[in-house]
């Protein structure tokens, strides 16, 4: 066991006291969305993704089951649309697909945690009880944020997964590292286990690993992973956890969000780059990668995921969609910011992942209505809707059948000429997602690989989340991922069907309304 760290005093750590009370916080925070959400603009507000009722939101925080309930929580800012002083909001789902809003969890109140309640995790300890153990943010200095931070890891509790009790500190920070956070527990055998993501003090980002008996006192194990690159700086939002493959043999699948890592080709495009390793592990040693880095999502407007396990063993991710990086055009309408939609994780053949909506979204879509076959000549278009907002759109390209570059869905098309392209490229051998046509926020595309089930069987597969103001798309049997806001101008959204430079066809289409 590595020297345990956890007892050491912080450095320049104040008393760990209040310096407001947590319900007097919590009104505060309530009173702030519900001022942005009486003036929200609902143009791109999401039907059936979570998001808060206003305000800016980010990462999904404290995702479990518990009393009959699923529970996503996220990073909150009650008072603006811009990133602000976090907090923690709440939805929860008796069905993984209708969210209700639940009042909000966590607010700043203790000394450690005055510049924010930060990313964390949630498990319902032996007693029946939920414990969130979450990030305590403060700025070294109150005038100089260049000055870095000190983080800590807190614990609060509940009994109902609605109001929360404060326990405190709980893994404290001794080497004073200026970024150090966002903890991942789970129970392994008679343990409980946390790693947290963190910056060493020679600027790399590493996983450390931490172990307790009672989700109270915790031991420092060392360190998980560290990133080969040193130009990650650090790794946010840790996930650790085990999958079946079809061989029979269960895998270790880490997660983990790369701060620093740069472009190349068509991987790292985004701000910051969320994605996973697979490979072996065991408590006391280092995690062995058996795969590259590979990004959870290839879309522009994904990050942070968190896992959790259901009840049943399914292993349930959900991501934020995040800006990139600049301003979403949503900041205007009282609110930024969604997470994904819950998408359950299998391991292929290959040892990647695969993804795909949760079996309970099925419950959003009414009957379907088969469009295809669909057979187009060389720059042809041809309108299948006329107005389709929110749908789940599926269409199967047949890549043998066809000559074209390029094809596909243009959806959310608008009187404005603005659309979101959803297309196959042949040169490219990818999977396109292209904002070219967007007339309001970012443009640009993103390509995913085409597929290996594609390859195997000359069709594409593509399942389509159309909400108002986002797009996710899952390729293939859910080998890839790739999502984005897309915010059309007003009026009808309608769904084309395209071939540029040669024939498409579509053995299947079909396109699928919200249920009333």
């Amino acid at each position: 066991m590595a020297t345990d760290l956890t007892n050491a005093p912080l450095p320049d750590e104040p008393a760990n006291g209040s310096f407001v009370a947590h319900d007097a916080a919590l009104e505060r925070a309530e009173r702030g969305v519900a001022a942005l959400a009486a003036a929200r603009s609902d143009r791109w507000y999401p039907t059936f993704h979570v998001a808060s009722p206003g305000g800016w939101i980010n990462d999904p925080n404290g995702l479990c089951f518990f009393g009959g309930r699923w529970h996503a929580f996220y990073q909150l800012h009650p008072f603006g649309t811009t990133w602000g002083p976090m907090h923690w909001g709440h939805a929860s789902s008796a069905d993984l697909a209708h969210w209700r809003t639940e009042p909000v969890a966590l607010a700043p109140s203790l000394e450690a945690e005055r510049d924010g309640v930060y990313s964390g995790s949630a498990v319902v300890g032996d007693d029946g009880v939920l414990n969130v153990v979450y990030t305590a943010h403060r700025w070294r200095d109150v005038r100089d944020e260049t000055a870095g931070n000190l983080e800590v890891q807190c614990l609060a509790t509940s009994r109902d997964g609605v109001r929360f009790e404060k326990r405190g500190v709980v893994i404290a920070n001794p080497a004073g590292l200026r970024d150090f956070r966002d903890p991942k527990v789970w129970r392994q055998g008679d343990a409980w286990l946390a790693v947290v993501g963190r910056r060493a003090a020679d600027d790399r980002g590493e996983i450390a690993l931490f172990s307790s008996e009672d989700l109270r006192a915790w031991s420092y194990e060392g360190v998980v992973y560290r990133h080969p690159d040193p130009r990650v700086f650090m790794l946010e939002c840790p996930d650790l956890f085990e999958l079946a493959a079809p061989d029979g043999e269960r895998r270790w699948v880490l997660c983990f969000s790369a701060m620093g890592a740069r472009a190349h080709g068509y991987r790292n495009r985004n701000f910051n780059n969320a994605g996973y390793l697979v490979g072996t592990w065991r408590p006391g040693a280092t995690f062995e990668p058996q795969t590259d880095f590979l990004p959870l999502d290839w879309g522009q407007n994904f990050y942070a995921p968190q896992t959790l396990e259901a009840p049943d063993g399914r292993r349930i991710l959900m991501g934020w969609m995040s800006p990139n990086g600049g301003p979403l055009p949503t900041q205007q309408d009282g609110w930024c910011g969604q997470l994904t939609v819950p998408r359950e994780l299998s391991l292929a053949g290959d040892g990647t992942l695969r993804q795909e909506p949760a079996r309970e979204l099925e419950t959003l879509w009414g009957p379907a209505r088969e469009l295809g076959p669909i057979e187009l000549a060389a720059n042809e278009e041809l309108e299948v809707e006329k107005d389709a907002g929110v749908a789940c759109v599926e269409a199967t390209l047949d890549l043998a059948a066809s000559t074209a570059e390029r094809g596909g869905l243009k959806l959310h098309a608008a009187a404005d000429g603005g659309y979101t392209y959803v297309a196959y490229d042949d040169q490219a051998r990818r999977v396109v997602l292209d904002r070219q046509a967007a007339r309001v926020g970012e443009r640009g595309y993103r390509a995913a690989p085409v597929p290996a089930s594609a390859l195997a069987t000359g069709e594409l597969r593509l399942r389509v989340l159309l909400d108002r103001g986002s797009v996710e798309v899952f390729a293939g049997e859910g080998e890839q991922v790739l999502s984005v806001y897309s915010l059309p101008g007003a009026g009808p959204r309608a769904i084309r069907l395209v071939a540029e430079g040669g024939a498409l066809r579509v053995s299947r289409l079909v396109v699928r309304r919200p249920r009333a």
